[in-house]
């Protein structure tokens, strides 16, 4: 289910500005080419440059004069409108390119000439001086006669001179057949295995009967053997597959291998060091997700930037922002907080459910019987704050709590108590675009009851938290949330446009009783108040069983109460109920897990994998960890161990999902300034980011052009154009940090 967007990419409209006709020529066309000219073996027909570029025809090519110094690729551009495209047909997209100096880069992309710019293909390569050949396939998303090809030439500091030819836009072209490299067809995690812990692989085969297999240390010697257990057709990935158990070894050491039908898998630790590296790394990434605030490059090597959205042009900036035309008349200062994905919006439905699960972190780390709360405390995660006498992670967390109270609507205006669901861009942007290069208006969507009790719930936990380190801002939270439960109980029914999705995700929701029953449960552990202990037992979700396949998220909310209560020291009668409410969805969990050949407590039904997939699998793990803190029997804990392997490479595409952990590892997440993918200058994700992973609808046209027919865990490819599949957000973030610190309490 498509639950961020309904909008494709867009090019930013920067390109409407003033465009020049080239030298016109004869054309001559293929019957299924929709490039006019694009040989330009007699001049520049068709053709248009933007004013700033000098262009023409040269020895039979197109050649273009690029000035520096300008911001963004589609600075100056050439290209070529009036292009049919026709939803479902395969289009083969070819060019013949040279930059002098070399090192130059072009976006090639094929997009809506017309507002609101849509992409729906776009590459970038980098050129050399002699020229290359550039060929690529992909799928139209939509039927148009305006569609456009264009060839940015932008955001270089110096003048280059660029040289294009044989520019083809075939269609009816067979698709390619993507062959995903899988490596070793032993699949492990490829990080580590705790000495203590379960230590399980996969291996793909044709053998129907068991096999032998060695676990080698780091000299190649054999330190155990065994059989695999056959395991039959996995119809998550369509393979036959057997199982491997290890988990006998208990030996510390890096550098294992497992070899079995002759295969030998790749390399893995055995120890818990690498966890608590991952513990902070996966929450060090909310740091580089600031809005508002230079990110310093002496806390992140690599990773520093201007501030993001304070109103330095060509941004337009967050400290001032209106409503979308008719929805207010008024403005909010709403700078700060985290952007969501890889895109400049903030969200508060998805900002709410990631501040919850960051601050459960630490939480958990209060009360649990492995926990411990120092590793996250002052001065762990290299942040501004550290050093203040606060643990770090409620630093970070405070940087988005203090943007949710920003969109609560005001005293004396309509809906006051409310929060407004979302902020973000008029208009989608391309990429890749740095925050503070932003050009676009901002604007606030309209109040939702979704938005107001995730503030709500946020709100509360975070009043009980910061009590002990800053007695003010714990009362500020207490009476937003207080406000925000008055007001969504006046304005129970404020629901989420699904189609207002133009320049940042819809977050539709149409069933608020979960949030509602989450916002109680916060507010009653904080307050002890009789309003919300009366509204939790009466609230059906309160004994609904709500641990289903597909787990928690930002549309799912019931959970984040019920393990609060589970977990949080209450009164509330029946609390053993509640406990024994999550044992049994943990319960459910396990079987699941034990079941999967890949050792996953999540199988959507029919392998239908939903968008966020890993994260559907961290926040399992997380109801299989809170059963161990519950009942400290070992089978919950193991549980939730293995459930790890699977984001760190034991799946079916031998791929860790995790930036920078793992020997293949994803790092081409969708993302506007992790994109290194499309210019060297900028990095890839920092470590410790998690990818979405596997997404059965692969809704945008890059996995629609490289996975139709994927099979469930297939449904996947690490490309900074794949946002369906490879994006990365604060949400699915936070269900890493959680079970990333889960992991390495128990080394």
């Amino acid at each position: 289910m498509n639950r961020r967007r309904t909008a494709l990419l867009s090019l930013t409209g920067l390109l409407a500005a003033a465009l020049t006709a080239l030298p016109a020529a004869p054309a001559g066309a293929d019957p299924a080419e929709q490039v006019r000219n694009g040989t330009f073996d007699t001049g520049t027909e068709s053709w248009w440059a933007s004013a700033n570029v000098t262009a023409g025809p040269s020895g039979g090519r197109l050649c273009a004069d690029v000035p520096g110094g300008t911001a963004n690729r589609w600075d100056a551009a050439v290209g070529q409108n009036d292009i049919t495209l026709v939803k479902g047909e395969s289009y083969r997209f070819s060019f013949s390119a040279a930059g002098t100096p070399a090192g130059h880069t072009v976006r090639a992309i094929v997009g809506l000439q017309t507002a609101p710019y849509d992409t729906y293909y776009e590459v970038s390569p980098q050129l050399g001086v002699s020229g290359d050949t550039y060929t690529y396939t992909f799928t139209s998303p939509v039927d148009t006669a305006q569609g456009q090809v264009g060839l940015q030439l932008g955001g270089s500091a110096d003048p280059w001179r660029f040289c294009v030819d044989d520019v083809s836009l075939l269609g009816g072209v067979a698709p390619e057949p993507y062959e995903p490299d899988t490596g070793p067809r032993v699949r492990v995690n490829q990080v580590a295995y705790l000495p203590s812990g379960p230590k399980n692989a996969t291996l793909v085969t044709e053998a129907a009967e068991r096999l032998p297999w060695q676990l080698k240390d780091h000299a190649g010697r054999v330190v155990r053997r065994g059989w695999t257990v056959p395991r039959g057709v996995d119809g998550s990935s369509g393979e036959n597959v057997h199982s491997i158990d290890f988990g006998a070894h208990r030996g510390r050491g890096s550098g294992y291998t497992l070899t079995v039908d002759g295969e030998t898998s790749r390399p893995f630790d055995i120890d818990a060091s690498a966890y608590e590296r991952l513990r902070l790394d996966s929450a060090k990434y909310y740091y580089t997700q600031r809005s508002g605030t230079e990110i310093r490059d002496d806390l992140r090597p690599g990773y520093g930037r201007a501030a993001g959205h304070i109103g330095v042009a060509p941004n337009r900036g967050d400290t001032e922002v209106p409503c979308q035309p008719g929805v207010c008349d008024y403005t909010l200062d709403v700078s700060g907080g985290w952007y969501d994905a890889g895109d400049h919006g903030k969200y508060v439905v998805n900002g709410g459910i990631s501040t919850w699960e960051v601050l459960s972190t630490y939480e958990r780390a209060r009360h649990a019987r492995t926990g411990e709360p120092g590793r996250l405390g002052d001065g762990t995660l290299d942040i501004p704050e550290s050093g203040n006498k606060v643990p770090d992670i409620l630093d970070e967390a405070r940087w988005e709590l203090e943007f949710l109270l920003k969109m609560q609507v005001p005293d004396g205006e309509p809906l006051a108590g409310t929060a407004h669901h979302k902020i973000h861009d008029e208009q989608w942007t391309g990429l890749p675009l740095l925050p503070g290069a932003d050009p676009q208006k901002r604007e606030l969507h309209p109040p939702t009851t979704a938005a107001t009790l995730n503030l709500a719930a946020t709100a509360a936990q975070a009043a009980r938290l910061y009590r002990p380190y800053d007695k003010k801002f714990a009362a500020t939270t207490l009476a937003a949330a207080r406000k925000a439960w008055t007001a969504a109980l006046a304005h129970p029914d404020l629901l989420a446009d699904p189609d207002d999705g133009t320049g940042g995700g819809a977050y539709p929701d149409d069933t608020v009783s979960d949030e509602f029953y989450w916002a109680a449960a916060e507010l009653y552990l904080t307050t002890g108040e009789r309003r919300f202990e009366e509204y939790l037992r009466d609230s059906p979700v309160h004994t609904a069983d709500i641990f289903g396949p597909l787990g928690f998220d930002w549309s799912r909310t019931a959970a984040a109460g019920r393990l609060d209560l589970a977990t949080v020291p209450n009164r509330l009668p029946g609390g053993d109920k509640v406990r024994r409410s999550v044992i049994e969805g943990a319960d459910r969990y396990l079987a699941t897990l034990e079941a999967h050949p890949y050792g996953m407590p999540y199988a959507p039904a029919g392998n239908v994998y939903d968008w966020g997939s890993s994260h559907q699998v961290l926040n399992n793990a997380v109801v299989l960890a809170t059963a161990y803190d519950l009942t400290g029997a070992a089978k919950y804990r193991d549980g939730a161990l293995q459930s790890m392997d699977y984001v760190l490479g034991r799946n079916a595409l031998n791929i860790s999902y995790v930036t920078g952990y793992g020997e293949v590892n994803a790092h081409n997440q969708h993302s506007r300034w992790y994109a290194r993918q499309l210019d060297a200058n900028l990095p890839n994700p920092p470590a410790g980011t998690l990818s979405g992973g596997p997404n059965s609808s692969i809704q945008d046209p890059y996995a629609q052009s490289k996975l139709q027919g994927c099979v469930g865990q297939f449904c996947y490819i690490d490309d900074i154009q794949s946002w369906s599949t490879n994006e990365h957000t604060i949400n699915w973030n936070a269900a890493l940090t959680r079970m990333a610190s889960f992991v390495a309490d128990q080394g």
